[in-house]
């Protein structure tokens, strides 16, 4: 397989601020965002001839060519994998431009989660979750929380993994986002919160659960060649993939319910970068729940599987320990950006614009997306 390795880099980032209640459009919302980006990047938007919206949102390529006037779009795309979209739309954009076929691509993203409709009913609009008509729907489970808590109650059934471990998360996000201006999560909390917060869907509580959010992120990928010359420090790409879960799509009837789509795409990431987890000085994991954080650290490398448990202790994810990880304060205490906000918080975090949430001297760090019943995607970047 031919290799991606640096082919591109982030040149530029954008952000709307992050609420629960906007009067907003979606579509609003990442126009705003995109054209921060732009922006950043040094660029106008008619430079942009690539584009890939994110699927579940309100806005295709003709909406960007429309409001901003582009001339020479050569290049769209989708990559309908939920919340693993937007660090795949990465390695699309790589593909992109590695091949000469666009210069600058935008991938934007922009939500209206807590204003309009809600997951349970979004979710039953992606073809995606067609798959749970069968099996989880009749009994009930229509929402993400009620389809992924069986594999959180799985890894606690074999490995041991406790409810308190999931809390060490939640409450490392929640103190990450309180150093963030641009977080909706801003009250403390401690283990006992977590514990004594109301169960949703048994083994998760609510602060295991990622909260709606409305708000837009943007991020132009752009040639390495183009980046070295633009206005900001470019971040490149150094290893990007992705990877599904094992058939069947049907959570509850596969024989290994504690493996996850990243899986399969982190040696080929990791591969292409040359480089293993140890080399990480900071990570950005999809955290929809706090579940889906420990099954990834250990898809991942950090610790063998059922030892995510145990790993996660002791506030190794904290930005005093060995590997902060989402340093903004995550989809938990943050906001739900679909992890875009991810993207931009590892960017910013190897410029060296981390704010009061800086990791010191971080070089290399990596991104991770988790969505639908499983897909997983990763991108490792250097400064």
């Amino acid at each position: 397989m031919g290799s991606l390795k640096e082919a591109c880099a982030v040149s530029g980032v954008g952000e709307t601020a992050y609420t629960r209640g906007t009067d907003k459009h979606p579509t609003q919302l990442q126009m705003e965002a995109s054209l921060k980006a732009i922006d950043d990047a040094g660029l106008s938007p008619k430079d942009i001839d690539g584009v890939i919206p994110y699927l579940g949102g309100s806005a295709v390529a003709e909406e960007f060519i429309t409001n901003f006037g582009i001339e020479d779009l050569r290049f769209s795309a989708a990559t309908p994998m939920g919340g693993a979209s937007c660090v795949a739309a990465i390695q699309a954009a790589a593909l992109a431009v590695a091949g000469g076929v666009a210069n600058h691509v935008l991938i934007p993203i922009g939500r209206n989660g807590f204003s309009g409709p809600r997951i349970g009913t979004r979710v039953r609009n992606f073809p995606q979750f067609k798959v749970v008509g069968e099996f989880e729907m009749p009994s009930g489970a229509i929402a993400p929380a009620q389809l992924y808590a069986p594999m959180a109650r799985k890894h606690m059934e074999l490995y041991g993994t406790t409810s308190r471990q999931f809390a060490e998360i939640a409450v490392t996000m929640r103190d990450h986002a309180l150093l963030n201006d641009n977080a909706t999560m801003t009250k403390p909390i401690t283990i006992e919160d977590h514990q004594n917060s109301r169960m949703i869907s048994d083994p998760l509580r609510l602060f295991d659960c990622s909260q709606e959010s409305d708000g837009g992120a943007a991020i132009v990928v752009s040639s390495s060649e183009r980046a070295r010359d633009m206005r900001r420090t470019p971040i490149y790409v150094m290893g990007v993939a992705e990877g599904h879960p094992d058939s069947p799509s049907t959570i509850a009837q596969r024989p290994d319910l504690t493996t996850l789509g990243v899986a399969k795409a982190a040696p080929i990431a990791f591969g292409m970068a040359g480089l293993g987890p140890e080399d990480m000085d900071v990570a950005e994991i999809y955290d929809c729940f706090t579940y889906i954080v420990l099954c990834q650290l250990e898809d991942l490398g950090f610790c063998k599987k059922g030892e995510g448990g145990a790993f996660v202790e002791g506030g190794r994810l904290s930005l005093k320990g060995a590997l902060p990880t989402n340093t903004h304060g995550g989809l938990l205490s943050q906001a739900h950006l679909v992890g875009m906000n991810h993207v931009i918080e590892l960017v910013k975090q190897l410029r060296g614009d981390g704010g009061k949430a800086q990791v010191p001297d971080a070089e290399i760090g990596l991104v991770t997306g988790y969505g639908d019943m499983g897909d997983g995607s990763l991108a490792i970047m250097r400064r």
